[in-house]
């Protein structure tokens, strides 16, 4: 076992919101700093380059959308990424420069659609992989499209096997199995969650998965958004809109860094990988623990288009 102690942090900030640019030279100097404290694994919020404009309805209702929400929409279509893409390029820079293994959040252009995803990136500056959110939540179907299974996995590094699981997709049980399937040991869950109830579901995760879990959630406030940010939380700049609650969890469910909702931070801790096998000793839910002759659990992996455009004559004419 390669990297036996590993050390990670999760970052807790906010990006500029619509100001793509300041938003990745600010992951820069943040990456810097988690390298400086001896970081290894440095784990970005999720959406934190491209925003995650909470707050915003994007004036929608049943049957109707207005000016104004076509134009906040606009200027979140124009703050994504593409991967790769020259935003991409500096997040990438930001990892070789520090040596280190970053995943972070960002808002992925494809065409015209926009997605939530997870991009993960190693000490050379290589895009690893990326996974596309499978299911976004209420509102967010509005703005972000759906994922399929073909980014639904886990990549191989020299400090362990990383995966990515973004915000509430943690409450899809089945996403949970197909992680532990695929030997994710560095469970890495961006979130903007900031309830009192994420905690308990990290921990359970660590629990049932026997890994580590790693959650970073932004800070934002009024003040990261734009003069003309209608939030409905209200406009006062010290005004938070999401107020963090990153942690770092072990294989046996022991907090290593607790939540903190005072602000703006760089939380770090040291994952002895040993612990994996330690947990696993009693509780394997893909191996001894599991039942293949009772339950059977079927990922389709496959990319779904959505026009798959052939020039073909149709099989049946003549």
């Amino acid at each position: 076992m390669s990297n036996i102690v590993v050390k990670a942090a999760v970052v807790q900030a906010a990006p500029v919101v619509f100001d793509t640019l300041r938003t990745v030279e600010k992951l820069r100097d943040l990456t810097r700093d988690a390298a400086a404290q001896g970081a290894a694994l440095v784990v970005f919020p999720e959406a934190f380059v491209g925003g995650y404009p909470k707050g915003l309805d994007f004036g929608a209702r049943l049957g109707l959308r207005s000016e104004a929400g076509r134009e906040d929409f606009r200027r979140y279509f124009e703050g994504a990424i593409t991967l790769p893409g020259p935003e991409s390029d500096i997040i990438a820079e930001s990892a070789r420069a520090n040596g280190v293994h970053l995943v972070t959040g960002v808002i992925e252009r494809d065409g015209s659609t926009l997605y939530c995803t997870a991009a993960t990136y190693s000490p050379e500056g290589l895009l690893l992989g990326k996974h596309r959110k499978v299911m976004p939540t209420a509102l967010e179907r509005l703005v972000w499209g759906v994922g399929d299974g073909s980014t639904l996995s886990t990549v191989d590094t020299a400090i362990g096997r990383i995966g990515n699981v973004i915000c509430w997709e943690n409450y899809m049980p089945l996403l949970r199995m197909a992680m532990y399937a695929q030997g994710v040991e560095l469970y890495c869950a961006p979130t903007v969650d900031d309830r009192e109830t994420w905690l308990p579901t990290m921990r359970t995760i660590a629990l049932e998965g026997r890994c580590f879990v790693l959650s970073a959630c932004q800070y934002l406030t009024r003040a990261d958004c734009p003069a003309d940010y209608s939030a409905i939380q209200g406009e006062h700049p010290s005004t938070v809109l999401i107020r963090g609650g990153s942690c770092i969890i072990d294989p046996l469910g022991n907090v290593l860094v607790a939540p903190s909702f005072e602000g703006e931070a760089i939380q770090c801790a040291e994952l002895d990988r040993r612990l994996i096998p330690r947990g696993k000793y009693d509780l394997d839910v893909v191996g001894h623990y599991a039942r293949p002759d009772i339950f059977k659990l079927v990922v389709d992996t496959s990319a779904r288009k959505a026009v798959v455009f052939t020039d073909a004559p149709p099989e049946d004419q003549e």
